[in-house]
């Protein structure tokens, strides 16, 4: 027992080192603000508006620039990726900065939200090849899986309070209320980068051009099944998982429910909550195998218990189903992250970090049909279609791509 105790701890253990204590809480932080604008901005367009459309629409706008993120990644291998990190939050504090002025002074309208959610999205697309390179600079190569455990655990302790503090201070206070705290929280983001010491940079990014390493790194993935299958698999859960609890669950927490913001931060952060378990469950067990076949499995259960909690009336039923598919969901990020560090090669890891991002592109597709199909038909039956055609296209990248299912 008492190893099992030192095997669970051991990751937890890199939090002591420096650098990469400090990047992890940067990571957590900024995340925290982004769940709790997430919730804040779709709460408050869907009641300003009473539009699904207009909410996946929203949705969709903080993914608008997601093209970019190859270019984003290579930009994080050419400067100092410490600089990048802290630029990028203090880009967001003032995003959200701008927002909380133009809510207090009654001028706001739903352009504006759109405007300000696509230039947040646009400062994102660099942060995530930026942040998660810079963690794993930051750590010797046998703890990389422990880090990237801990990088998702972070996110998804901020999905677990992010949304409940996001919902509970749009009740009270409004959406000012919530915005002082979300610019509050980048700006700490970015002092805690501050306070990183300088890590040096691979000497052979230096003095390359942006153009000639992205192509470097599409040539190099597609020689690689094992890269571009796992690539795939992201962009198959970010169109049709990503768009679940982002634009389908508020819509579930108001028409099927009935419940209001506070409801609906319960659900989100029932959802994380699941992810948390699930991140801590894998950063716990060492010498990982059978990677490939645990990820389709994840991704299949993630999609599966989309389906039941579309046809769930019942919060608490609700609540639990949600568990259970952010542990599927926190799983299925976790062990894509895992496939691509295991076997990319260290000097392509900001180019592999922006191809990720760039999958993320897909969910913006996602979401939009997801909120026009919730339009039309419901948003039970948008959920189902999207775990059905999820499954669907997990089995046939499955056939596909052998190796995937024997790493």
């Amino acid at each position: 027992m008492i190893s099992n105790l030192i095997r669970a701890a051991r990751p937890i253990s890199i939090l002591r080192q420096r650098n990469f204590g400090l990047i992890w809480s940067a990571i957590g932080i900024s995340q925290m603000g982004s769940q709790m604008e997430t919730i804040v901005v779709v709460w408050y367009v869907l009641n300003l508006t009473d539009s699904p459309f207009l909410v996946g629409l929203t949705a969709t706008a903080r993914l608008g620039f997601n093209f970019l993120a190859l270019f984003a990644g290579a930009t994080a291998d050419l400067v100092p990726r410490r600089t990048l990190m802290i630029i990028i939050q203090a880009i967001l504090a003032s995003l959200a900065l701008v927002m909380l002025v133009l809510i207090v002074s009654g001028l706001i309208e739903v352009w504006h939200i759109f405007i300000i959610t696509l230039g947040g999205g646009l400062a994102r697309i660099f942060q995530m090849p930026t942040a998660q390179s810079l963690a794993v600079d930051s750590v010797s190569t046998d703890r990389i899986p422990n880090a990237v455990a801990l990088i998702n655990a972070a996110s998804n302790i901020a999905l677990v309070a992010g949304p409940i503090l996001g919902g509970l201070l749009f009740d009270l206070f409004g959406p000012e209320g919530a915005y002082v705290l979300v610019a509050s929280l980048y700006i700490a983001s970015g002092l805690a980068t501050m306070l990183m010491g300088v890590i040096r940079m691979s000497e052979t990014q230096k003095g390359e051009s942006v153009f000639t390493l992205v192509g470097q790194g599409l040539r190099y993935v597609k020689g690689e099944q094992l890269l571009w299958s796992a690539l795939l698999v992201a962009v198959i859960f970010n169109i049709t998982g990503f768009s679940f609890h982002t634009t389908l669950v508020p819509i579930f927490a108001r028409d099927i429910l009935d419940r209001d913001s506070v409801g609906l931060g319960i659900l989100i952060s029932s959802f994380g909550i699941g992810g948390l378990v699930g991140s801590m469950f894998w950063a716990s067990i060492p010498n990982l195998k059978h990677t490939g076949l645990f990820c389709i499995l994840a991704v299949m259960g993630w999609h599966s218990t989309m389906i039941l909690f579309a046809v769930s009336t019942n919060f608490y039923l609700s609540v639990g189903i949600l568990v259970v598919t952010g542990m599927m969901f926190s799983s299925s990020l976790v062990l894509v992250l895992t496939v691509l560090m295991k076997t990319g090669r260290p000097e392509f890891r900001g180019r592999l970090m922006g191809l990720r991002t760039l999958a993320i592109y897909a969910h913006a597709f996602g979401s939009l049909g997801a909120g026009a199909v919730a339009g039309a038909l419901g948003a039970p039956a948008s959920a189902v279609l999207s775990g059905v055609f999820g499954i669907a296209m997990m089995v046939v990248l499955t056939l596909i791509a052998p190796k995937l299912r024997r790493f």
